[in-house]
């Protein structure tokens, strides 16, 4: 007998080996219907999988996120297949699952339009409602390889070359189309309901720029027909508030090819990088860091022996100077380390906390630049607390109310931590690891947050609890970070004086609330779709003027409200006052005042508020009276 075990702890027995398929049929029609794959012994498999021992197994369905990836990923297979049968000269590469969806690589002898990009969903959707099987087989890896090369498909058969002659390779076959996959898969395509593609782009074979140019079509796949939609709605959403346009429209920045992954900030842009650099700033100081700058340019010798050189190195940009070798800094803590070294240090000073607006640099391949989201020069609200192994409890449980209070005040409530463990590749015994995981871990539940653990994600040189916020959209942007490094300060022979004279090396916490202030801005633009709280609006009112004669008047109260710290504009042209409102509403500034002849002789101003609130005529003082409850509320 078979003896199979539910998730509820029930066992079902078998008298012959059964499916997962067979065991779904025996707890109810309904299920069976429903089942996409399984979970045996924790492993996902299909649905036909012949169970032949003692096994736990849950059926997976499309309310089961593991569920959704194999959606997703027979999606993409749903994909290749409609390509070959629109276009049998096509090639297939790989197809894996991303976020929201998947993508598939082909090589095809001209480009695909977005003509051909509709044609090949419509296939999708015919193939999908024809309801094949799709069906599994292993090959020893030769027989593959020469099944593919007898098909043509010569990129497939380089990929499974690479696989060690002695490994077996699976198959999967829907209608006429079969391919490499090590599954699992939904049992037949009728599964394959909700999904559409997106959008074409270039991706080199095996990602190397001296390969050929593949052609790479993405899609989305989802449960529900009304997942989908909430999803593509999203999408719409996100593309008005897609930050690279709103920087161009509001004249925030720019990006140009003449010097890749940077950013020119404009005078509006860079009024808005400095009023966040100036809280983070102000942040820094009332919570006893002292703030440090560090070289741009550091001899390789530290980063080696940091650890970083081994690995980071690819991603550093390098340069030479009689006959020593540099490198522009990717981090800031080493240097951090060096300062701390100047001068005698006791435990009396401990915790000692740096902050550093760090300017650093990271040699990203260009087809990963993002916007400002993604950059090779940004800069970091970097802060590194040195302390005792006593002291990373407290500091950590500080830390996290303080970033809860940074991420209110800039619009965020909704935050997800996780805390990444150690990988394979470290530094350091397996104590340190220990004593480290289990603070940050304590740390979390002692400020009273849901967690969860990211297995093996920490970095080389301790573990750290990510904090992701997540925007007016829901989507989640990991920012904030705290590490737990027993390690580095003793790598580079930093040490203070105990309470018993000897000398001990300090714990590093390495942290960053915003991280990189480029990306976080990114973030902000599209948080708020460019219609930035008061507070950091790179202009907050505008004072603009009916006819020439009111110009003086305007300039006056310009003047006025700039004494009170007031980033205020005035537009004195002689165009149409409603045309001067439609442009500076399409500008996003929170608060336009519009003053005439009767405003000027009553000295007031009419006042209209972002989103096209007219809140009627004010004294300048009573208008100041709202702005600053405005201020203070970070509204």
């Amino acid at each position: 007998m078979i003896r199979i075990t539910l998730p509820d702890g029930s066992a079902r027995e078998f008298a012959a080996p059964p499916t997962v398929a067979d065991v779904a049929a025996s707890i109810g029609a309904g299920l069976a219907k429903a089942a996409i794959a399984g979970k045996l012994d924790g492993q996902l498999v299909d649905t036909s999988r012949r169970i032949d021992a003692d096994a736990r197994l849950a059926i997976v369905t499309d309310k089961d996120a593991d569920g959704l990836e194999v959606i997703r990923h027979s999606t993409a297979h749903l994909l290749a297949y409609a390509v070959k049968d629109l276009f049998p000269e096509a090639q297939v590469t790989i197809g894996p699952v991303i976020e929201h969806g998947f993508f598939y690589d082909f090589s095809y002898r001209r480009p695909f339009t977005p003509e051909d990009l509709a044609a090949i969903e419509a296939r999708m959707v015919e193939l999908a409602k024809k309801d094949e099987p799709v069906q599994r087989r292993v090959l020893p890896r030769d027989d593959a390889v020469a099944y593919f090369k007898g098909q043509g498909e010569h990129y497939k058969a380089e990929i499974i070359a690479s696989i060690p002659a002695s490994e077996d390779v699976s198959l999967y076959r829907e209608g006429a189309f079969e391919d490499l996959c090590r599954g699992p898969h939904v049992p037949s395509t009728g599964k394959l309901k909700h999904f559409k593609l997106m959008k074409v782009a270039g991706a080199y074979w095996r990602g190397d720029h001296r390969n050929e140019m593949l052609q790479r079509i993405y899609g989305t796949a989802w449960a529900s027909k009304d997942d989908l939609q909430k999803h593509l709605t999203m999408l719409e959403e996100a593309e008005k508030r897609d930050h690279r346009k709103l920087g161009r429209e509001l004249d925030l920045f720019h990006l140009d090819e003449h010097s890749p992954g940077t950013v020119f900030w404009h005078p509006k842009g860079w009024r808005l990088w400095q009023e966040v650099e100036q809280y983070m700033r102000r942040v820094y100081q009332d919570n006893g860091y002292q703030e440090v700058k560090g070289p741009q340019i550091v001899d390789r010798v530290l980063w080696e022996k940091s650890g970083h050189w081994e690995k980071y190195r690819d991603h550093m940009f390098v340069t030479e100077s009689e006959k020593r070798e540099y490198a522009l800094k990717p981090m800031n803590c080493p240097g951090h380390i060096l300062i701390f070294k100047q001068g005698i240090k006791s435990y009396r000073d401990l915790p000692l906390r740096y902050g550093e607006f760090g300017n650093c640099h990271r040699n990203e391949p260009t087809g990963g630049l993002h916007g400002i989201m993604r950059v090779r020069a940004f800069t970091q609200d970097d802060g590194h607390i040195f302390c005792t192994e006593d002291m990373i409890l407290g500091e950590c449980v500080a830390y996290t109310a303080l970033l809860q209070k940074v991420y209110a005040d800039f619009g965020f409530t909704d935050i997800v931590y996780k805390v990444a463990t150690r990988p394979a590749a470290r530094i350091g015994s397996d104590e340190i690891w220990d004593k480290a995981e289990h603070a940050l871990i304590e740390s979390l539940r002692q400020s009273g947050c849901a967690f969860e653990l990211a297995p093996g994600d920490g970095a080389f040189y301790g573990p750290k609890i990510e904090y992701t916020l997540k925007d007016a959209l829901g989507r989640p942007w990991q920012c904030g970070t705290m590490q737990v490094d027993f390690s580095m300060a003793e790598r580079l022979d930093a040490v203070y004086v105990a309470e018993d004279s000897s000398r001990r090396h300090p714990v590093m916490l390495h942290r960053a609330i915003v991280g990189s202030l480029e990306r976080f801005i990114g973030i902000l633009i599209e948080q708020h779709a460019g219609a930035l709280p008061l507070w950091l609006a790179p202009v907050q009112t505008v004072v603009a003027s009916i006819s020439e004669g009111s110009a003086e008047y305007a300039a006056e109260v310009v003047k006025t409200l700039k004494k009170q710290g007031v980033r205020a504009e005035s537009d004195l042209r002689a165009d149409k006052i409603g045309y001067k409102i439609r442009e500076h509403s399409l500008q996003k500034v929170p608060y336009i005042l519009v003053v005439g002849d009767k405003e000027q002789a009553n000295g007031t101003v009419a006042v209209r508020a972002r989103g096209n609130q007219d809140l009627g005529t004010m004294s300048v003082d009573e208008l100041l009276v709202r702005l600053q409850s405005d201020l203070a509320a970070k509204r």
